[in-house]
Order: structure tokens, then C-alpha cells, then sequence
């Protein structure tokens, strides 16, 4: 996933800084995310629903509001409203950039955020919401017993996850005035609401009130046990992987032609976790799996090995072949499964000095149906004739080649 950092002035002519999280090839769509209240563009979760959406071809832009992160200007300065400007010179900048953005994201007061801006931005085709508040005014209880000093002084510092925050009562009187429902109501995009039961920070309640409020087509997901910053690795690639297949039927993702000597497309693998082993494995936009190793092997075991693709591919082949040979003949074929072992261990591959050894794939057919004893027979003998069987028996050629930075 190339990233590129960039700037663009927000809504006073402060600098923002930005990540644009590109696609490995082709460009099919552009997202726009918006994090939560006193983060910034680099949490985990804003990392890997990026690291999600461009590998399936999905140009993600990720910034840091006024006066957070790396942006300039004054944080006490600001107020919900400022942010949503922040969020709509984020959009304009894609669209000079040619990628105007099809998909708003955004966490917690994020959200909120990209509930409000929608309106504005005519290429926005959904929109999806993580932890966010119905009531933006929502964010004040978190300033706790500083809220009087605030609307008596004008302003207060104010504890928000261990950083010292200077909040003013502008900000209170500007997201206590604010009214998110005839926005949510008029939202005329697909909404996808993501909330975490256990969530602490902005109740449950939230969620019911902005699926209530929300016209279809509309969706609701659970997040389980998450916290409300989606700390966790699993839950944040939960996250990542609900926003990915549910923006793609909403958005329009059309690939463009095969190149030419690969009649199937491109498989493209990208790692996920530079700390570990995850890797996403595409095959265009509408195709994707997770490519892992054991924990023992310094995995996180969240998806199939390589040579577990290996046998999925010699299983997928093979029962593909049976059944189509079975059709072909009329044969009361009612089901067929494969069960495939590989039997050399993959973490000796990359030994020094080690033999060299021949892979053993054992493969097992199953075939339920009125077969007699010659039909059985015959689909076993033709299972040995499946595509992948006689590539992985025969020599086969792997050209590699370092691609131009």
C-alpha cells in the first residue's frame, strides 16, 4: 500500500496534514475518513480500514483536523463546525487531485462530522459511522467537572486520554446548538452504522437513535466486546473488513481489462502488518482473503497459510472437475467435498541447509449420490486430471521481477 503524505489548508488557511493511502494498481474509487475527537489520522483503526479499502482499489484520504496531530493552527480554536469545514477542504482537495470521494468514513465525532458534510459533497455514495454519538453535544460529558470553569472562564484544560486539551466554551455553545437528525434523515446516501455495545465512551443508544432516524438503505453492525478507539488488531481488521464488502455494493468498482499474458487478472498480495505476517490477497475488487501464518511462526493466525492456498486451489480444482464431468454425463452426482493435506512443514522451507524434500499433497474425494461402482471409479480417475493437479505435477516456471519505484 504506497502512502503518500500531503497538506492542504483547511477551513482558515491553517496547513492540515494528510496521508493518501493509494492502491497498489488500479485507482477505482476514493474514501475520505475523519477521525475521532482528539485523535488523530494514525490511530490503528483509521490505518487498517485504509489499508483494507486500497488494497480492493480504494484510494483513502486520512488528515488531522485544525490543530491536531501534525496540522497547524490552534485545537482551542476550533469547534464541530470547523471541523466539518476541515472535512469539506479535505473533499475539495481530492476532487483537484481528480479523486473526488464516493465514500465518507468517520469515528466517533468523526462520524458525526461526515453525517453533516454529506450533504455538500454530490459524489458521495455512502457513508459509514464508527462509535459515533446521535447528539454530537454528546462529546461534552467527557470534560467532567471542568465544564463549569469552562462556561464560567470562557475556557478550561481539560484531561482527554492523558493529553492536556484547552476547550472553550465556543466549542460547548457550537456542538450543544447542533441538531444532527434532519441531516441523518435527508442523508439520501447508503449508511453503514458500526457500534460496539461495551462502548463506554458514546453509549449504544447512539447507534438505535441514528439507525431509527436513517432512511434505507441502511445497515447495522455490532462490534462485539471493541473499545471505543477499536484498540484491538482483530477488531479493527473486523471493522476494515465489514466497511470493504459492504461499500461494494454501493459504490461502482469496475476494473479495468486483464493485461495482457494473464487471462485471469492479477493477484495482488499485500502486507497488512508489518509487525507480523497478515497479508491481503486480492483478486480485483470483489475478491479477497487474508494470508497468514501460526502463532507459533510468529503469525496471528487470522487467515490461511500459503500452502493452505496451495491446497485450496488443488481442493477448489478438483471438486470443479468432478462436477462438471458428472454433469456433463447426467450422473447422480448429489455432492462432492475434498479434503487436501500437504505434508511437508512449511517453516523448514526457509531453513539453511536443508535437503531438499518432495511435497506430498494427500487428497481425499468425497462423493455422495446413487454412483455406482465404474462412476466412482471414473470420477476419481478424472479428479487426477484437474488443472491445478497436473500444474502442481509438471514443471512449472515462476518469473520474478523487481517493479520500478
Amino acid at each position: 500500500m504506497p502512502t503518500k503524505r500531503l497538506s492542504f489548508p483547511g477551513h482558515n488557511g491553517d496547513t492540515l496534514a494528510a496521508r493518501l493511502d493509494l492502491p497498489e494498481g488500479p485507482l477505482l474509487a476514493s474514501a475520505l475518513f475523519a477521525h475521532c475527537f482528539t485523535c488523530s489520522k494514525d490511530i490503528a483503526a483509521a490505518r487498517r480500514i485504509s489499508a483494507r479499502l486500497s488494497a480492493m482499489g480504494i484510494a483513502v484520504l486520512r488528515f488531522d483536523f485544525t490543530g491536531l496531530g501534525h496540522s497547524q493552527g490552534e485545537f482551542a480554536n476550533t469547534t464541530f463546525t470547523t471541523n466539518v469545514a476541515d472535512l469539506l477542504a479535505a473533499a475539495s482537495h481530492l476532487e483537484a487531485q481528480g479523486m473526488a470521494p464516493s465514500l465518507l468514513i468517520g469515528h466517533s465525532l468523526g462520524g458525526a462530522a461526515v453525517l453533516r458534510a454529506a450533504a455538500s459533497l454530490e459524489t458521495v455514495r455512502a457513508v459509514a459511522t464508527i462509535g459515533t454519538p446521535f447528539d454530537p453535544g454528546h462529546v461534552t460529558h467527557n470534560f467532567g467537572a471542568a465544564l463549569e470553569e469552562i462556561r464560567l472562564n470562557g475556557a478550561a484544560e481539560v484531561d482527554l486520554g492523558g493529553r492536556p486539551f484547552t476547550i472553550r466554551n465556543s466549542f460547548l455553545e457550537d456542538v450543544s446548538a447542533e441538531n444532527l437528525a434532519p441531516a441523518i434523515a435527508n442523508l439520501h446516501r447508503a449508511l453503514l452504522v458500526l457500534h460496539a455495545p461495551q462502548d463506554d465512551i458514546v453509549g449504544i443508544e447512539n447507534a438505535s437513535e441514528i439507525f431509527r432516524t436513517a432512511k434505507h438503505p441502511k445497515s447495522f453492525v455490532t462490534l462485539d466486546k471493541a473499545d471505543h478507539l477499536i484498540s484491538d488488531a482483530e477488531d479493527a481488521e473486523y471493522v476494515a473488513k465489514v466497511i470493504a464488502a459492504w461499500s461494494r455494493r454501493y459504490l461502482d468498482l469496475r476494473p479495468p481489462a486483464p493485461p495482457p499474458g494473464a487471462p485471469e487478472g492479477i493477484v495482488r498480495v499485500s502486507e497488512a502488518d508489518p509487525n507480523g505476517f497478515l497479508q491481503d490477497v486480492n483478486a480485483g475488487p470483489h475478491h479477497h482473503a487474508l494470508a497468514d501464518e501460526p502463532l507459533a511462526y510468529g503469525g496471528t493466525n487470522r487467515g490461511m497459510t500459503p500452502y493452505g492456498f496451495l491446497s485450496a486451489g488443488l481442493g477448489a480444482c478438483t471438486s470443479m472437475t468432478v462436477r462438471m464431468y458428472a454433469r456433463r454425463k447426467g450422473w447422480p452426482l448429489e455432492h462432492v467435498w475434498v479434503d487436501v493435506s500437504h505434508d511437508k512443514l512449511h517453516a523448514r522451507d526457509a531453513e539453511a541447509g536443508q535437503s531438499a524434500q518432495v511435497d506430498t499433497f494427500r487428497r481425499v474425494v468425497h462423493l455422495v449420490g446413487p454412483l455406482d461402482k465404474d462412476q466412482r471409479a471414473r470420477l476419481l480417475e478424472i479428479a487426477d486430471k484437474c488443472p491445478v493437479h497436473q500444474t502442481l505435477e509438471r514443471a512449472s516456471r515462476v518469473i520474478t521481477e523487481l517493479a520500478v519505484p
